[in-house]
């Protein structure tokens, strides 16, 4: 930015230019405010929607198999707690934001995942965990078994193994927290208004 005569830091003396620094910004390109206002906080509506979203997730379980047991099970118990991260468990899907898919995912099963997935609130995510619910697992080739959970519904988080850890399961929560961080959800709203219109 340029000052000409007249502004308050200009030198004197007719056409005299000085070059003032630009302001402070983030990697958004927003204000840095708070280097100018100690102990104010600023912030778009935007990091703070995905911040609030991100961070208060509320899950529901669909067990099909071993995974259920010994990887969500254990990952909601007192040593490995989901409440850690904001997750809470709810089993109605229409209270639910996100859908953890454990197991072999069955043809019988299919049309049922489907249903439930249509019947959660928006935005709805889901985490396929173990072998069986992102691919089909050793059961892949079997002509009852889905080869992966993505035919039927789409998939955010893959978390591979047989069964995960709740280790594995935690790093894809997180994974998925960074994600919905990143989102621009007012332009998701714009889009579904646009299609309804």
């Amino acid at each position: 930015m340029v000052v000409e005569d007249g502004g308050p830091t200009a030198p004197s003396g007719p056409g005299s230019l000085i070059q003032v620094p630009a302001a402070p910004t983030n990697a958004d390109g927003d204000l840095v405010i708070a280097n100018y206002l100690p102990g104010v906080a600023a912030t778009s509506l935007k990091t703070v929607m995905n911040w609030g979203r991100a961070n208060s997730l509320w899950y529901m379980l669909f067990g099909l198999a071993c995974c259920a047991i010994e990887g969500l099970m254990a990952g909601g118990a007192a040593r490995w707690d989901y409440d850690r991260f904001g997750m809470f468990f709810r089993s109605s899907p229409r209270q639910s934001d996100l859908m953890f898919v454990a197991g072999t995912v069955t043809e019988k099963m299919a049309p049922r995942i489907r249903t439930i997935y249509e019947q959660m609130s928006e935005p709805r995510y889901v985490i396929a965990v173990g072998a069986c619910a992102s691919s089909g697992g050793p059961f892949k080739d079997s002509y009852a078994v889905v080869p992966g959970v993505d035919k039927i519904i789409p998939v955010d988080i893959y978390v591979p193994g047989c069964p995960p850890r709740p280790e594995a399961l935690y790093y894809g929560a997180i994974k998925l927290q960074e994600k919905i961080m990143k989102e621009k959800w007012h332009k998701k709203q714009q889009a579904k208004a646009g299609a309804r219109a």
